[in-house]
């Protein structure tokens, strides 16, 4: 197995992509730091996977607190002793609302999630990555970071910014063993598309059906078509990539 005894940590591991993600590296022999807002959710997931105590930590962090992910990599090293891939992924949609109706909270709790829980985890997982001379980080950022969408603006400034990021941290880490590349799904088939359907005029189906059509292979990703793409962006089989973007859209960005 590719992953044997290989550390990956993973955050927003409890949703749908983390999920999945999760456990291909699992069923591949990795050793698995899961991190949720939720440590109990984290654990039981572990279980489902079939996980010995001694191959996963589970922790709860608020990845938009700096402190917060200080301590996941912290913990994640007082475990293991590395850290092999970060999957940077954890990330809220926030309210379906226009520029002018959107309140600063709003805002800060997008931006804090998704811009600063990236960049913090970059911050504190690269130190440890320059040191070993070794690593594979795979940040999420969306369609939505190389397009705009109405309605979804905190959304979309906040996965442009993942993608500034991602390619400058590529830069700052190369011929240091260290590979940065972000992924850019279309919507996938998870909690979060439910969550914009619900709050598109009251009518999910209708809401799935415009979204799908706007995509050329007529249907969403599926998290385990996300986890694949994750997969090959950690392993040695991507070993000249690094500071690339990867639309996952069914050819979304393609008209």
């Amino acid at each position: 197995m590719e992953f044997m005894d290989k550390v990956v940590l993973i955050t927003g591991a409890t949703g749908g992509i983390g999920r999945s993600v999760s456990k291909l590296f699992a069923e591949n022999g990795a050793k698995l730091a899961l991190v949720s807002t939720n440590d109990a959710a984290a654990e039981k997931l572990a279980v489902g996977l079939g996980l010995r105590k001694d191959n996963y930590l589970a922790i709860a962090a608020d990845v938009s607190k700096e402190e917060d992910v200080k301590n996941y990599v912290d913990a994640t090293l007082a475990k293991f002793g590395r850290i092999d891939v970060f999957f940077n992924n954890a990330g809220v949609e926030g309210k379906v609302q226009s520029i002018v109706e959107t309140a600063a909270d709003n805002l800060d709790h997008v931006l804090g999630v998704n811009l600063y829980g990236v960049y913090f985890g970059l911050k504190y997982v690269l130190k440890v990555m320059i040191e070993q001379l070794s690593g594979s980080v795979i940040n999420v950022a969306s369609i939505a970071g190389l397009k705009g969408f109405p309605n979804l603006a905190p959304y979309v400034a906040s996965k442009h910014a993942v993608l500034g990021i991602t390619r400058s941290a590529a830069l700052e880490v190369v011929g240091k063993g260290v590979r940065v590349n972000a992924i850019c799904p279309a919507p996938v088939d998870t909690r979060m598309m439910r969550s914009i359907e619900e709050a598109l005029a009251g009518d999910p189906a209708a809401a799935r059906k415009m979204f799908e059509e706007t995509v050329p292979m007529g249907r969403y990703a599926t998290a385990q078509e996300i986890a694949e793409l994750v997969y090959f962006l950690a392993s040695a089989k991507s070993s000249y990539i690094t500071g690339g973007v990867y639309p996952i859209d069914g050819g979304t960005m393609a008209k």
